[in-house]
Parts: structure tokens; sequence; C-alpha cells
């Protein structure tokens, strides 16, 4: 495996392969790999000729008061484990290589609408953050597909949204969730769990599949569900931030003729905020 630190060694290198006929794909991380994160690299290799994973803790994306400085970083850990499922380069660029400029005066990219919502509500210039780094990412590597986890689902769609708007020409992959045995979703903020929050965790993805049940048996008052939810998280020792039943599509309220929906959560756990989603078909 490959490690760069600088554009213009990873464009070199990519460079090569795109000559060669390489089908490139890249999996952007913040690193302290799980093993959500190798599923991820894993179906990369699957899907092309070359496997690019980025390691990068984006301060563009955190907002005051939040875990920018204590986030985990194992580069070492991580670099090992992503030698193990064969990725072929590794970019760990310094923040003065992705921002040369302060970030005051970095250019940034927008996605309006998808990024005020949810998350963005809670964590105001979150996808900005996202979007520009992200954008970023794929203006340095010019993979031909990139791979995001579902956890994330706005995330995901905030990514899509942009790639449309902006015309670049990456396809882009959701996987699947990839979970504990208790249904906890895999993140690397887990580790900020207590012995006794880590046992409480996985009610939340538990709340999920009872609303997703419920509303497969045909309930329709979706403020209701979502109320009843939150009351229950609360009660269970979690300290919502959201609890919503959306269109799939683009996070809208959805309207009865509807059938692909999300059902989207956040809920803080001590130090730890959790996300999670379930996604439903009712076809």
């Amino acid at each position: 495996m490959i490690t760069v630190e600088t554009v213009a060694d990873l464009r070199h290198t990519v460079a090569k392969w795109h000559r060669a006929g390489e089908r490139v794909v890249l999996v952007p991380t913040m690193g302290n790999l799980h093993e959500g994160h190798l599923d991820l690299v894993r179906e990369a290799r699957a899907l092309g000729d070359r496997v690019v994973v980025s390691i990068f803790v984006n301060p563009l994306q955190f907002g005051a008061g939040e875990d920018f400085a204590s986030y985990p970083r194992t580069l070492f850990d991580d670099s090992d484990k992503l030698s193990a499922v064969e990725t072929d380069l590794l970019f760990t660029p310094q923040v003065e290589e992705m921002y040369p400029r302060s970030q005051q005066e970095q250019t940034r990219v927008e996605v309006p609408g998808l990024s005020d919502l949810y998350c963005g509500t809670s964590r105001p210039g979150h996808f900005v953050g996202v979007a520009t780094v992200v954008c970023k990412l794929f203006n340095m590597v010019q993979p031909d597909l990139a791979l995001f986890g579902e956890k994330d689902y706005q995330q995901l769609l905030v990514i899509r949204r942009m790639v449309e708007d902006l015309s670049l020409p990456v396809e882009i992959h959701g996987l699947p969730t990839v979970r504990e045995v208790d249904g906890l979703a895999r993140s690397s903020r887990n580790g900020y769990l207590s012995e006794a929050e880590r046992s409480i965790a996985p009610s939340l993805y538990r709340q999920l599949q009872q609303t997703a049940e419920a509303i497969k048996q045909g309930q329709r008052d979706y403020a209701a569900l979502e109320s009843a939810a939150m009351s229950q998280l609360e009660s269970e020792g979690f300290t919502p931030d959201y609890y919503a039943i959306c269109r799939a599509a683009d996070l809208a309220q959805p309207e009865p003729e509807d059938r692909e929906l999300v059902i989207l959560a956040a809920a803080y756990l001590g130090k730890a905020r959790l996300i999670d989603n379930i996604q439903l078909n009712l076809e």
C-alpha cells in the first residue's frame, strides 16, 4: 500500500492508473476505522481496479464545542487495517494541505435545503464542511466511483445532490449500515460510551425497528409515532436530538402516496451523539 500526504503525490499516482484505463474507487474517512469502514473498502475492491482511502479529520465540519480536538486519531492502526484489505493508496493530508488558506477565507460548497434539516439544524455549518471537503477530495483523486455508508443517510443525500448539481463525474454508492451483534450501528464515536451507556445504546435501533413495524402494520399518524419514540428514548436515558419519519428521496414530510420512507434518529447518550436510520419500502 502506498501512503501519500500531498495532493501532488496523490495525483501523480492516480494519473498513472487512469492512463492505464483502470477504474479508481475512493472511500473517504476520518480514520479510527471499524468494520463498517473496512466493508466499504472490500466493496471498493470488488467494484474497481484501484482503491484509494483518505483519512482526514476535517475541521470545517466541526462546530464550536464539538469534538474536533478529541476525535480519535489512530493512523498507525488504521494503516495496518487498510493494508490487510488490499488498499492501493492511503491519502493522509495535513490540514494545511487541504486548506492552504485560513478557514475564514476557504471557498465553500453548500447544498441548500437538505443541509438545513435534522443534523444540519443541530450542527449549523456541518454539511457545508462535509460538502466542501468531499468536493475537494473528488477533485484531488478524480475517482470513477466513491463509497459511503448509509448510517449517515442525510450526508449521503447531500453528497448525491452536490454531485448531481455540480455535474461531477463520480458515481456514488451507499452501503448498508454495519451493526454490532446487538444492533448498535458501528461508529467511531461509540468509543465515547461508558460500559453502562453501551448497554443502553442498542435501544436506539430497537426503537427504529418498532416504529418501522408500526408503519408496516398500517399506522400513518407519523407525528404521534415520532412523539412516542422520543418519549421512549428519554425514558431509557437518551437525550433525543430528533426522531423523524421522512420521504427517503429528499427528507420531506411524507405524503399519503409516498412508499419510500426513511426513519431518522439522533440522540445523545453521555458524551456520544448517536445517529441511525431505517429505510422502508411500503410496496
